[in-house]
Order: structure tokens, then C-alpha cells, then sequence
């Protein structure tokens, strides 16, 4: 805990020496993993150089996660009205007032910026410089008229939307997670390209506000979980109205009298008033200059080791620009990696067996380590349990009994993966996540004093079936029987 009466420590900055500003760590990027190194090694007594090109905050404040997850919050809401009733609360349809929920949407960026911002991190003896950054040679960037070297570089500049091939897509208007939190009215017709966890979160969310949705994938929903879960997420999509279309080609994209039409591979025409791309995302690399400094890297990403270093060893690369798992997570994870590496020369190693996700639909959909699938693949000698949200008392009061546990268990136990299907399934998964790091048996879940009635017993309650046919079984009722006779 920090002593509110102990001064700070004072801040090591950067020195400026031949009108060559120096550094011990010049951060490229201001997003959620940039800005984790550049706050730590600060505070950590190292002098630090920040280059953003952008805005403070990176794609999760201003255009990802947070907004996102403050228009799924409205949404929410709006679908807790409607569907009141089955606890015995009449109330009219919601009126949804689309600029008040965008406003909603501004002000959660605008109230989580001053944590970003450019004065906290000087405040923290950061030196920032909001101008694009490139590299000039194996030790030297250039931004904004300054040169910068520095003992070591960290790359961390995120990704940007990845648009299809499609014919006829640059010659219509068209949103991506850029832009469309910044629409003032609501879409009457929002069709969806892509159903990856982007494209789905947002059909829903649209779908909720009041919008018609048409959701278009070339593969099926969310095809990286397990088809038990997505089966859910599916069934909930189209309950609520949303037009799914699954292994469907789009042939082009066109104007029409509507705003956009998206002409399929079986001829069918959806027309639509808003066209939302959620295909996907690409490491943002343009600009900087990675030749000059014999950084290799191909169209996924920056080549970079188990410790992320790239080709040049004084550089790192973190977070979408390394070109692994798109997560704000794994990119604070980089980032802790990078601190124990570049400051204190620690060997270090990402390890993703652990590596969780959510999908923020309703119920959400979460999953940790390996599915059943890539366990089978791996040659594992799988078990699997299956527990279903229904028999959650918790979820059974709140009205939410539609979801499933599945846990994939390999030799004598060792949990291997998770998928939570239920409402807050991302604050349910951390458990299974801990228990992957640790190498623990399914038995120390089992073993859980979990509070009554919680959502968090399903978790508990998966595990113990791994041991009902032992506990309940022929032998165990022979065991008994001979206890009781035996026992004074």
C-alpha cells in the first residue's frame, strides 16, 4: 500500500546531450501496452522517451474495449426492460434516445482519459512527444524534430482494422470499430461483415439499441470457441431478432437506394442502411522505418522471440504489433515481460497456455487455455465435463439459466482448458486461468468452499462431477457397507 505521507521518489528523466535526446527506454506507442511500460519503468527510476502519433489511450480507450463495452452496457439495459415481465415487473418498451447512449459512450472515454493522458505520464517524469516516430538507424528514432536514442526500444503500436477483399468495398461508405461510435443516429438497418467476437458483440448491441441487424460471416459464429458455446451465444442472437448469416461468400458490395447493399454467393441481396467491417485487425507498422534499424517482420506482425525481442536486439515488439493473440491483456502482459527484461535483465518467456478471452455478448462467452479440439490435436488423453447454468440456483433466481461449463481435462486430471458460458463468465474464468498456470488437478477445484448461491459454484460443481462416478459408484457403496458394520 502507498504511505500518503512519503514523498515520491524524484523522477529520472531524459538528458539531452549533442542535440541528441537520450533515454533508457523509448516507448513507440501510447495504447494500453506502451503506456504500461512507459508508467513502469518510469516509476521504476528509468529515464523514459513516449512517442505517440495518435491519441493517449490507443485504440482500447478511444475505439476499442472501453467504448465498446460502455455501448454493451446501454444495450443491457435496454433488454433488461424488455424483458422485465418474467420477474413480474410491467413496463413499457424502451425509448431509446441513440445520442444520450453515444454520450453515455463519450463520457466513460472522457472520465478513464486523465489516467492516459499526456500530464499524468509527464507527471510521472515521462518525456512525451505526440508526433509519428521512425527509425533512423539500430539505436536512433526520429519524431517530431527530435532525435532519440536510447539503450533500448519498445515497439507497441497496436493494429488497425484489417479490410476484406471484397469487390466494390472502397467505393461505399462504411464503419469499422473507428468510426462507429461516432454515428449520431442510430443505423435502421446495421449489416455486419465478420462474426468474430467484434462483429457478434456489436450485432447484438445494435440489435438491442433497436436496430435491424444482419450478421455475415464466410465461416461460422466465433469459430476459435467451443461449438457447445457458440451454440448459445447463436440461439440468443436470433432469439432477439438478429438475421444470422453463417458460410455465406460475399460476391460485392454496392450502393443502394438504402445506403449499402451486399450482394452473396447465392444471390441473395441484403440491403442495409450502415455497413459495419469487423473482418479482423492488422499490426499498424507504416512509418516506422523498421529497415533502417534490421527489424524483420512479415504481414502478421514483428518477428520477435519468446522474450520479444525482435531481430534488433536493443528492440522489443508487444501487444498486436508482435503479430500473437489481439488481447489489451496480452499486451499488459508484454509489458511486464519487457520491464523484468530491458530494466533488470531478466530472462523472461511468454507463455500462453493460460491465455484467456471473453466475448461480451449476453450471456458472455469466456474460455481459457486449450479447447477439446486443440487438446486432441496435442495428443492429450482428454476427458471433458460438462456442466449446465441450469442448475445454478443463482442463475435460476436471476432468470439466467441458459449457459454451460465445459472443462477439458488431460492425464490424471490436469486442467487443460475452460469455456464459461453465463452471465459475468469473464469474472468466472480467472479460476480455471490460475488453475492452468499452476498445473493443479481437477480435485483442487473440487475441493473449493464456494459461497451459496453464486454463479461461481458452477465452477465447483463441473469439477465434482469429474469425481461422482468414484464417490456414487459400486465400489464406493461396498466401502460404505463395510465401514458401517466395522465401526463401533
Amino acid at each position: 500500500m502507498t504511505d500518503p505521507h512519503r514523498r515520491p521518489l524524484p523522477a529520472r528523466r531524459p538528458w539531452r546531450k549533442g542535440g541528441v535526446l537520450h533515454a533508457d527506454l523509448c516507448v513507440i506507442g501510447a495504447g494500453s501496452g506502451g503506456l504500461s511500460v512507459a508508467a513502469g519503468a518510469a516509476q521504476m527510476g528509468a529515464a523514459v522517451v513516449l512517442i505517440e502519433k495518435h491519441r493517449m489511450g490507443g485504440d482500447c480507450l478511444n475505439t476499442g474495449c472501453v467504448p465498446s463495452k460502455a455501448l454493451l452496457a446501454a444495450a443491457h439495459a435496454a433488454e433488461a426492460v424488455r424483458r422485465s415481465a418474467r420477474f413480474g415487473i410491467t413496463a413499457p418498451p424502451p425509448e431509446v434516445e441513440f445520442g444520450r447512449v453515444q454520450a453515455h459512450v463519450h463520457g466513460v472515454i472522457a472520465a478513464i482519459a486523465p489516467h492516459d493522458s499526456v500530464e499524468r505520464f509527464e507527471g510521472l517524469g515521462v518525456t512525451v512527444i505526440l508526433a509519428p516516430g521512425r527509425f533512423t538507424g539500430p539505436a536512433e528514432v526520429e519524431a517530431g524534430g527530435e532525435r532519440i536514442r536510447a539503450r533500448r526500444f519498445v515497439i507497441a503500436t497496436g493494429s488497425s482494422p484489417a479490410l476484406p477483399p471484397v469487390p466494390g468495398l472502397a467505393d461505399v461508405p462504411f464503419l469499422t470499430n473507428e468510426a462507429v461510435f461516432d454515428l449520431t443516429a442510430l443505423p435502421a438497418h446495421l449489416v455486419v461483415l465478420g462474426a468474430g467476437p467484434i462483429g457478434v458483440e456489436m450485432a447484438q448491441a445494435f440489435r438491442r439499441l433497436g436496430a435491424s441487424v444482419s450478421l455475415i460471416d464466410i465461416g461460422t459464429i466465433l469459430p476459435r470457441d467451443e461449438p457447445e458455446a457458440v451454440a448459445i451465444i447463436r440461439s440468443r442472437l436470433v432469439a432477439e431478432g438478429v438475421s444470422l448469416h453463417e458460410r455465406a461468400t460475399v460476391a460485392g458490395v454496392s450502393r443502394a437506394a438504402a445506403g449499402v447493399a451486399v450482394s452473396l454467393g447465392d444471390g441473395r441481396v441484403i440491403e442495409g442502411t450502415h455497413l459495419l467491417v469487423a473482418t479482423g485487425r492488422r499490426p499498424r507498422l507504416e512509418g516506422l522505418g523498421l529497415e533502417a534499424a534490421g527489424i524483420a517482420a512479415t504481414a502478421r506482425g514483428i518477428t520477435v522471440d519468446r522474450a520479444l525481442r525482435t531481430t534488433n536486439r536493443r528492440v522489443y515488439a508487444i501487444g498486436d504489433s508482435a503479430g500473437g493473440p489481439q488481447f489489451t491483456h496480452i499486451a499488459a502482459y508484454h509489458a511486464g515481460l519487457v520491464l523484468r527484461s530491458a530494466l533488470l535483465g531478466l530472462p523472461v518467456r511468454a507463455d500462453y497456455r493460460a491465455l484467456p478471452w471473453v466475448t461480451y455478448t449476453d450471456p458472455e462467452l469466456a474460455h481459457v487455455g486449450l479447447t477439446e479440439a486443440e487438446a486432441r490435436r496435442a495428443g492429450y488423453p482428454v476427458s471433458v465435463l460438462l456442466e449446465p447454468l441450469s442448475g445454478n440456483d443463482r442463475a435460476r433466481t436471476e432468470g439466467e439459466a441458459e449457459g454451460l461449463a465445459k472443462i477439458v481435462l488431460g492425464r490424471r486430471g490436469r486442467v487443460l482448458g475452460a469455456t464459461i458460458v453465463a452471465p459475468h463468465a469473464g469474472e468466472l474464468i480467472g479460476l480455471w486461468g490460475l488453475a492452468i498456470q499452476r498445473n493443479l488437478r481437477i480435485g483442487a477445484i473440487a475441493a473449493l468452499l464456494a459461497p451459496y448461491p453464486t454463479l461461481g459454484e458452477l465452477s465447483k460443481r463441473a469439477a465434482g462431477n469429474h469425481f461422482a462416478p468414484l464417490v456414487f459408484g459400486p465400489w464406493m457403496r461396498r466401502l460404505v457397507g463395510l465401514t458401517q458394520r466395522l465401526l463401533p
